[in-house]
């Protein structure tokens, strides 16, 4: 207790070792997109890319930016659904927090804005922490398999000479399938988590143990929408139907380069790219993602310095829009983007909730 409350010389290496912890991961992050960011550059000229930007007919990138907002409503609404066994929240709701959380993973590391969105989403609606950061994690395995289906439905007619894309896919399926069965067997049977979580606690003391039998039935509780036909079809319904409308938006955004690509090509590209996001990178996964498109596209005969030129327009229309919107709700709160990191700000989110 002395070593971390002293004032003095005793408490610096502490708090030095702390800070380089705490740095460490995004540091690394970093340094993985410079690296992609190298790869995909080599052998261009900047001066190609920049005319190949210059070149973009605006209208289908503003199309594209737009279109990209019906995607995220009905991610939002997807959202709805698995909280749906908990509370019923509407879109209207929903569709704010989701851009926040969009804005917080592009701009912050570890996914911030994910947590951001489940603070808030208990201020407002009172729902505990833990059941609706079970239904956020379902969120992610639910589009993990959206995009193996996507690579696999497009290598029955796209040829790609990229053997990454087959690697990331190979690498990916056993994590998602894993998971999901995982999920759905606590889902079916609750109980299994309950004895998990009792045997666990016995080693404890006895408020940890209180506190781990909480968490398991919070758990469960995010898990409740699964075992609800309707719920679980409203939810993978509107993840295939988010993620489509996603790539459409890819889609629009080749027309303003003139790519002459298929739809087919796309649904690769969305998948290839979505699943190469867990490679440890920046916020907002540059280098990576404009890698991985360049991958796909130069597969299928795309030139390298258009693919390259492509990757990083497409990149900003997803990217720069909701991130904008996302602040401009975030702010609407009261909130400013220091309330990623912000010990002080986040407390007048949580403290609201912990007083109801």
């Amino acid at each position: 207790m002395n070593f971390v409350s002293a004032g003095g010389k005793a408490g610096c290496p502490h708090r030095v070792h702390m800070k380089f912890r705490k740095w460490l991961v995004p540091i690394l992050g970093i340094l993985i997109s410079l690296g992609f960011l190298a790869f995909a550059f080599r052998n261009l000229r900047p001066e190609d890319v920049l005319g190949y930007i210059q070149g973009a007919q605006p209208g289908w990138l503003l199309l594209g930016a737009v279109v990209y907002f019906v995607a995220v409503a009905i991610i939002s609404q997807r959202w709805g659904f698995l909280l749906r066994s908990i509370k019923p929240v509407g879109l209207r709701t929903l569709f704010p927090l989701v851009t926040i959380g969009y804005m917080g993973n592009n701009v912050y590391p570890f996914r911030a804005g994910e947590m951001l969105r489940i603070l808030l989403l208990q201020r407002d609606q009172r729902i505990p922490i833990a059941k609706a950061t079970t239904t956020v994690i379902v969120e992610r395995v639910f589009d993990g398999l959206v995009m193996l289906t996507f690579i696999a439905v497009a290598l029955l007619f796209v040829e790609v000479a990229e053997p990454r894309v087959r690697t990331v896919a190979t690498f990916a399926a056993p994590l998602f399938l894993i998971a999901v069965a995982v999920f759905f067997v606590l889902a079916a049977q609750p109980q299994l988590l309950r004895k998990l979580m009792h045997l666990a606690g016995r080693f404890l003391p006895g408020p940890i143990h209180t506190r781990m039998t909480r968490l398991g039935d919070d758990i469960i509780a995010g898990l409740a929408s699964l075992r609800s036909v309707k719920h679980l079809a409203g939810a993978v319904a509107c993840s295939f139907g988010s993620w489509m409308v996603e790539v459409f938006v890819y889609w629009l955004v080749s027309f303003a380069f003139g790519l002459n690509v298929s739809y087919a090509v796309m649904l690769m590209t969305v998948g290839v790219v979505n699943l190469a996001g867990l490679i440890p990178a920046a916020p907002g996964q540059f280098g990576v993602f404009e890698t991985f498109v360049i991958a796909v596209l130069t597969g299928v005969g795309v030139a390298q310095g258009l693919a390259t030129a492509y990757a990083f327009v497409v990149h900003m229309v997803i990217w720069l829009p909701v991130t904008l919107v996302g602040f401009y709700f975030l702010t609407r709160r009261g909130l400013n983007i220091g309330a990623l990191t912000d010990q002080r700000q986040l407390e007048t989110v949580v403290a609201p909730a912990a007083g109801k």
